[in-house]
């Protein structure tokens, strides 16, 4: 039963739009801003929370190691910052920042992707808006005179790039691939993946910030449970509303059914006989009738056969409210 109502509040709570200690996530951002790097450059991973304090850090998936924090085995932490001076290959993998208070929220993971070559590949880290123009830029470690450079994606050969430059127009999700390029005579770089996230309009909402792969979040699960536990409890809570509303109508139409109660006077007039009328003329009679508020009077009736003839009746009045 406490199961129960904690589960309730939680749901109610989740479709208020109120917090129970879940906070929004919030961006890894990267410096330089690239997902590709030379063996021993300087990288820098921010996780921004400039309106929280509840504090966040950048964990990892590599070859090596599975979903391990910065400071830990790697690099140096500082706050919210992840800093090396030296990037190796071994640092290759999925980055994404985590919050520190226990909450299961994390936000969108980037592909760092490190070099031991001569060419590396300048693409947008996060996913791009569709619609939008991307330039890919293709960069050798040392100096080039204006060497071919060609670009491929999905391993297929797209066009060629004479100042090292590609631009891709008004990009839609045909676009989404892994990218790559080949400098004549100095190599080829690594792939990374473009993804192109549909453009939001004033009549959908915009598409939920994608999560870490479940080997990188074990508290997917839970949130699916608390998904699927809130949906029941919702469907629960609509078929008692509308079990709770028949109701009240069937009752209301039984009540409407039956009609507001009415009293009427049972009035009996008996004509005796002419004798009898004649022994006690206009005599009436009167039971079990109650004297509050009643006046009572003499009741003369006439008739066709004569005229002004005052019928002798005996009224019996019973039972007046």
């Amino acid at each position: 039963m406490k199961e129960t109502q904690q589960s309730l509040l939680l749901c109610l709570s989740f479709l208020l739009g109120c917090r129970i200690n879940r906070v929004l996530p919030v961006p890894l951002t990267v410096s330089p801003s690239r997902s590709q790097f030379f063996r021993g450059e300087s990288v820098t991973l921010i996780c921004e929370d400039e309106n929280r304090s509840d504090g966040w850090t950048v964990r990892r998936n590599t070859s090596r190691e599975t979903r391990t924090e910065c400071g830990d085995k790697w690099w140096r932490k500082n706050g919210s910052t992840c800093k090396t001076s030296s990037i190796r290959e071994h640092d290759t993998g999925l980055y994404w920042c985590e919050s520190m208070s226990g909450s299961s929220s994390s936000s969108s993971s980037i592909q760092l992707s490190v070099s031991g070559g001569s060419v590396i590949l300048q693409s947008p880290v996060l996913p791009v808006m569709e619609g939008d123009d991307v330039t890919l830029s293709c960069r050798a470690k040392n100096p080039t005179h204006n060497l071919p450079v060609a670009f491929y994606k999905d391993g297929s050969f797209i066009g060629d790039g004479p100042s090292g430059h590609m631009t891709l127009l008004h990009v839609s999700s045909s676009d989404e691939g892994l990218y790559k390029c080949n400098i004549s005579r100095h190599g080829e770089s690594p792939s990374s993946r473009i993804s192109v996230k549909e453009k939001p309009t004033t009549t959908s909402c915009p598409p939920p910030t994608p999560s870490p792969p479940s080997s990188s979040s074990p508290s997917s699960q839970s949130d699916l449970y608390i998904s699927l536990s809130c949906v029941i409890v919702v469907i629960f809570l609509l078929v008692l509303v509308l079990l709770v509303l028949l109701v009240k109508r069937r009752r209301h139409k039984t009540k409407a059914d039956k009609g507001d109660d009415v009293t009427y006077s049972d009035v009996q007039i008996t004509q005796l006989h002419q004798q009898r009328a004649k022994e006690s003329p206009s005599s009436a009679i009167y039971s079990d009738v109650r004297t509050d508020g009643i006046s009572y009077g003499e009741i003369n009736i006439r008739t066709n056969r004569t005229r002004d003839v005052r019928l002798d009746t005996n009224i019996i009045y019973s039972s007046l409210r």
